[in-house]
């Protein structure tokens, strides 16, 4: 059986629905030789609804473990690796979106 995740932060809107915020151990990055990647799928015959973009770092070691390794066997190598982000560096938005800007007033 699955542990229950440690919740950090809880938000329930007006309908009862619940976004909650939920402690990780890491997070698992798709790799492919050693840098990180983005995965997109796209119908090659029409351009409709547009590509699809899949997840390619996870909170779940076990979610990239498979991931990684659907991908060695599609492409049939061992190209594809996991990493672990470490804490570090902060980034902020160079110019913040509009919607904010109209929330706080910028």
């Amino acid at each position: 059986m699955r542990p229950k995740p440690t919740i950090l932060l809880e938000h329930r809107d007006e309908n009862y629905d619940a976004t909650q915020i939920i402690d990780a151990e890491a997070v698992y990055v798709i790799c492919y030789k050693g840098k990180p990647i983005g995965i997109r799928k796209t119908n090659i015959l029409v351009n409709y609804p547009g590509p699809k973009y899949l997840k390619s770092s996870f909170t779940n070691s076990a979610h990239a473990f498979n991931r990684r390794d659907k991908l060695n066997h599609m492409f049939n190598t061992t190209d594809f690796s996991i990493m672990t982000m470490e804490p570090g560096k902060i980034v902020e938005r160079d110019i913040q979106p509009k919607s904010t800007q109209k929330l706080y007033g910028l």
